[in-house]
């Protein structure tokens, strides 16, 4: 409820019901300058006609669903759910910062590379994740741009031109927005890419730094999960997989691709928050993290 103690000029003017939500909401004027406002002017949702729909078309993002079937499902138009999708991927990527803010700071965590693509294998993105171990929660992550490897540079460079490698701002960029969220002589493990050490060392200059060699893929997970008995990047690699099972555009084999990086940035920074809510409400419960 609008307070309007303070404000010696402007007075009750109305109301109006909103279909939206069926709420009827407030209507002030300001007696100075003779202009309206209301209760909803300086709202997140201000002007959204389907705000009722903003949660459930959330879920959908991290359900592995495409934008059109959302569209389909929520009886809306699919420029409403782009609209969306950037909407709530900035209001969940502003929710996550707040949540790991609560948190005390993280004694270890893992961090990898998560391979996907952009329109075509030709132009491949690379996602740095960061979790917390033992409990999974997610800290932060990086979409950047990336070079093909092997056969497809070529195709690539024919194509498409030359492609930089925007890996190591990337990593600049999540290191440098969790680093208040870790403690100073944290244990930091990763796999053995040659660039992660001194992107760690520079950053994290007191941080104890171990590196385990990459394992060969399993079919279960879409190759994330590894063919070995005792995994030392698990809760890192069950993370990644995760993520792929529950964001349409990282799923591969599939023709519902990533199309701009910053949507998938969107619909990534929405599955943070689910997943981040899912794991405390299992320990809230007593459940056993795996």
């Amino acid at each position: 409820m609008f307070n309007l103690s303070g404000f010696q000029n402007v007075v009750r003017f109305g109301s109006f019901y909103r279909r939206s939500d069926s709420k009827r909401v407030r209507r002030f004027r300001c007696l100075a300058c003779k202009k309206g406002f209301s209760q909803a002017t300086l709202t997140p949702c201000y002007r959204q006609k389907k705000r009722h729909k903003n949660y459930r078309i959330a879920h959908l993002f991290t359900s592995a669903v495409s934008q059109r079937q959302i569209a389909r499902l929520e009886n809306v138009d699919r420029k409403t759910v782009a609209r969306k999708l950037v909407f709530l991927g900035a209001k969940y990527r502003e929710l996550n910062l707040i949540e790991n803010s609560l948190k005390s700071p993280a004694q270890v965590i893992e961090f990898d590379d998560l391979e996907t693509h952009e329109h075509s294998k030709c132009k491949p993105l690379s996602v740095t994740l960061a979790v917390v171990f033992p409990s999974r929660r997610v800290l932060g992550f990086r979409v950047s741009q990336m070079p093909a490897k092997g056969l497809l540079s070529k195709i690539s460079i024919k194509k498409y031109g030359y492609r930089k490698d925007l890996r190591r701002e990337g990593r600049t960029a999540l290191f440098q927005e969790i680093k208040p969220l870790i403690l100073e002589d944290a244990m930091i493990k990763s796999d053995e890419n040659p660039a992660y050490i001194a992107d760690v060392k520079t950053h994290f200059p007191k941080a104890t730094h171990l590196s385990f060699r990459g394992k060969r893929g399993a079919i279960t997970g879409q190759g994330e999960l590894k063919k070995v008995g005792f995994d030392p990047l698990f809760r890192l690699n069950h993370t990644c997989a995760m993520f792929r099972a529950h964001v349409a555009t990282l799923i591969r084999r599939t023709w519902n691709t990533t199309k701009k990086p910053d949507r998938l940035s969107d619909r990534m920074a929405i599955y943070q928050y689910f997943h981040n809510r899912a794991l405390k409400s299992a320990l809230a419960a007593g459940s056993r993290i795996v």
